[in-house]
């Protein structure tokens, strides 16, 4: 993929001014997934010749002056949860290899009229149910980095696909944190709206409670590009940047750096430094019941997704991947008044971040309490003590999709700073005002001018690992 267009921004100005074309830049897409596919195991289906007919006509439509916007001629992947027209949406599982969409979903739909080019959709945990990836059908997705570690998960074939220059931009989906965890993991941006702010409709469910969805991307600019079409809106122009000097961030610090992994630490106390040297100003914040999180959570996801499955698990549980069945089959023991008194305790949560945010900017902590870890370790140590692998990747993000607040996650760091020891990125998370996604996106952009070294600086388009 050509080094002068890393960015789906840099791009549309290329492809705008037709410097490069649709069907250059896909092809180059395409000869990278079929280098690296096979390695990193990113995507269960190609739309090769879908996507040719739609890079063609975007450059029939740009070269005639109908030039749709920064999506027009994109590559962009799609996680396969969400329904594509005419292809399957597998969800990673033998229980849906036979589903066929008649339908986009309308998150697709709108990715469709601004005229981004379907590569292809990308493998993941199945069902969205688990943190690595691990689980699928497919077998695992690979990280880019090192093919012996997972991407996180459950989007993690999205994350991969993206990292390694396969595409620009996916689309993935978050209900514990699966967008922020891959991302983070594999040194991109991951977006999390508010709550409700895009349809997940078309999208195949794990807790109808908690689902969001957004993009993966390599910058801030390019998700706020990807939200506004989102949003059913055309991508706006970049607002005055915030003035870092008035810039204030507050950390939850208790629960969330309680149990990090010593580099994370590091690179989390640097990226601080950083930005109080440029002026920002970063004090503590409580969020009481934080610890009660992972019970809240538990106990609606298991609920609701064995509620969804209820029928497949009767008539088809040896298609199920085993850790996933055990999970799904969990959540028919949880009682009623458990998971009653859990969306009672998410509604607390939801005051406490709201109370944490007041007379703030956002809040900053790490998106993600380790490094990617390596495939089929299912423990980690964890500075003096070992913890369960999901638990932990899990610890960073899943808050906040109990209280529906907008979260985004970006680089943590410079290309030294940023990486470990065995070269893998970290993550840092800016958690938002609710209903304000477009306000944490502007924080976001103040946050990374600071912090964050773009994406491809790990590996990216045009680099071979």
């Amino acid at each position: 993929m050509a080094a002068e267009a890393q960015t789906i921004a840099e791009l549309s100005r290329a492809l705008k001014a037709r410097d490069t074309t649709a069907e250059v830049v896909l092809e180059r897409c395409l000869q990278r997934i079929t280098e690296r596919n096979g390695t990193l195991n990113a995507f269960i289906t190609v739309f090769e010749h879908e996507a040719r007919a739609q890079a063609r006509e975007a450059d029939r439509e740009i070269a005639a002056g109908k030039y749709r916007g920064p999506l027009h001629g994109v590559p962009i992947s799609i996680k396969d949860l969400f329904d594509v027209r005419g292809s399957a949406t597998t969800a990673a599982s033998r229980v849906r290899q036979d589903h066929v969409a008649d339908a986009d979903a309308p998150s697709i739909a709108a990715l469709r009229q601004a005229g981004a080019v379907f590569i292809g959709k990308t493998n993941l945990h199945e069902f969205a149910f688990g943190t690595t990836n691990e689980d699928s059908a497919y077998g695992p997705a690979r990280h880019p980095l090192d093919p012996n570690r997972s991407p996180g998960g459950s989007s993690g074939g999205s994350a991969a696909s993206v990292a390694d220059g396969m595409c620009y931009a996916s689309m993935g989906t978050d209900t514990g944190g699966s967008i922020r965890i891959p991302s983070a993991a594999c040194g991109l941006v991951g977006l999390k709206p508010t709550i409700g702010e895009l349809s997940t409709e078309g999208v195949v469910p794990l807790s109808t409670t908690l689902d969001h969805i957004g993009p993966l991307c390599r910058s801030v600019e390019d998700a706020a590009i990807l939200y506004d079409v989102l949003r059913g809106g055309s991508a706006r122009p970049p607002g005055k940047p915030i003035d870092l000097r008035a810039l204030k961030l507050a950390i939850p610090r208790d629960y969330f750096l309680s149990v990090l992994d010593p580099q994370v630490a590091s690179a989390f106390d640097s990226a601080c430094a950083r930005l109080r040297d440029a002026g920002a100003t970063l004090d503590d914040v409580a969020i009481p019941h934080a610890g009660d999180v992972a019970a809240i959570y538990l106990h609606i996801v298991l609920t609701e997704a064995a509620a969804y499955h209820a029928k497949t698990l009767e008539r088809r549980s040896e298609d199920y991947t085993p850790n996933v069945r055990i999970r799904l089959e969990m959540g028919r023991y949880v009682l009623g008044e458990d998971y009653a008194r859990a969306l009672r305790g998410r509604e607390l949560i939801r005051r406490e971040v709201d109370a944490a945010l007041d007379g703030v900017d956002g809040l900053f902590l790490p998106a993600l309490a380790i490094p990617a870890p390596k495939i089929g370790v299912p423990i980690v140590r964890v500075g003096a003590t070992e913890e369960p692998v999901r638990n932990v990747m899990l610890r960073c993000t899943q808050a906040f999709n109990v209280s529906g607040h907008p979260a985004i996650t970006l680089p943590c760091g410079s290309t030294t700073e940023g990486l470990t020891t065995e070269g893998l990125p970290l993550g840092a998370q800016i958690i938002g005002i609710y209903q304000d996604t477009a306000g944490l996106l502007q924080v976001a952009r103040a946050v990374e001018s600071v912090v964050a070294a773009r994406a491809e600086n790990y590996l990216g388009p045009g680099r071979s690992r």
